[in-house]
């Protein structure tokens, strides 16, 4: 049976760029000082206009191919992970293989998650690459949240940046893939919502009401009940990072390093004290990107081997968790 290795990683970020100072022009009661200190975050990239979540996972594959040496040729599965796609039909995927010249006897699909979704796609490459349906899995992961978000939102702004990853899994490469975890509680989707502009509720409505903590709930607008999320993250991962050494057969001193979700600075970490992380193991670094969502933890990991940081014999643990609710992890052995 093949095993599954992550081959190659890129990412690509918009040009734009929105700093705290701008923000805070924007919001003169708003600290630059205090958001940099709270959420980590001292700029983000902001898709133009016309810049969608299909563009930006086009230029981030790109810059795959061109900084490893890979063909589009070689690719014969397209996995792309986004909650922003162009179009409601047809799928982004099957039109990213046609701007990208993979061949047309490849597969392709788009699957709708978010903050987890990059360790989910993850997981599928694995079983392409193991049951030998697909040799080489090209992963992108793309988001353009800030066209969700209502201008007057600054908490959010604050957090959230445009982005996009790609990621080769093939039976030969940097990291052997190990073995998944995951979880879902849907009971929790209110909480980090768009509600208007699909099926359930096609057209906007204007509403808006007040959460519990005093935030505005824009129905037409990505709604987020942070306290809620917070508080659901605490729950969900020290208990998946166990679950994680456990389905590896590892113990917590075997992990070299911890590369999770880049939520916000200060959720990663609480994260970390409540689990008795190693500060040193533990990886935090959203500064000039903010919240890419589905793309955060591969961007991070691009840093981390840029660096020099990871190397060769190391174990690291991988986590998503958000919307959804979901959460899933692995363990990377490069």
């Amino acid at each position: 049976m093949n095993q599954a290795y992550l081959r190659a990683l890129s990412f690509y970020l918009p040009e734009n760029e929105l700093t705290n100072e701008k923000l805070v022009s924007e919001f003169p009661d708003w600290n630059a000082e205090k958001v940099s200190a709270k959420v980590g975050v001292f700029s983000r990239r902001v898709a133009a206009a016309d810049e969608t979540a299909g563009d930006l996972a086009e230029m981030a594959a790109r810059t795959l191919f061109e900084e490893y040496g890979i063909s589009p040729e070689e690719v014969d599965f397209l996995i792309l992970c986004t909650q922003s796609p162009d179009y409601f039909l047809p799928s982004t995927a099957c039109v990213l293989q046609d701007r990208l010249g993979i061949p047309t006897n490849a597969g392709a699909l788009d699957i709708d998650l978010g903050c987890s979704g990059c360790v989910y796609a993850l997981s599928l490459a694995q079983g392409l690459i193991m049951s030998q349906s697909a040799s080489n899995v090209l992963i992108l992961t793309a988001e353009t949240y800030t066209k969700y978000l209502h201008h007057d939102d600054v908490s959010n702004r604050s957090i959230f940046g445009d982005g996009a990853a790609a990621c080769m899994v093939s039976t030969h490469g940097l990291a052997k893939i190990g073995r998944f975890v995951f979880g879902t509680d849907g009971s929790g989707a209110n909480h980090l919502i768009v509600k208007t502009g699909s099926a359930r509720h096609r057209q906007p409505t204007g509403l808006m009401q007040e959460d519990s903590e005093g935030h505005l709930w824009r129905d037409d607008f990505l709604y987020m009940n942070g306290g809620a999320i917070f508080n659901f993250t605490l729950d969900a991962v020290p208990p998946l990072i166990n679950s994680i050494l456990e389905r590896n057969e590892m113990q917590k001193d075997e992990i070299d390093h911890y590369v999770f979700h880049q939520a916000n600075k200060f959720m990663l970490n609480t994260i970390r004290k409540v689990a008795a992380l190693p500060c040193d193991k533990f990886y935090v670094n959203i500064e000039n990107t903010g919240n890419t969502v589905s793309s955060t933890i591969f961007i991070a990991l691009k840093q981390c081997l840029d660096s020099g940081e990871i190397s060769h014999n190391e174990a690291v643990m991988i986590a998503g968790f958000g919307v959804g609710l979901s959460w899933a992890g692995t363990i990377l052995h490069f």
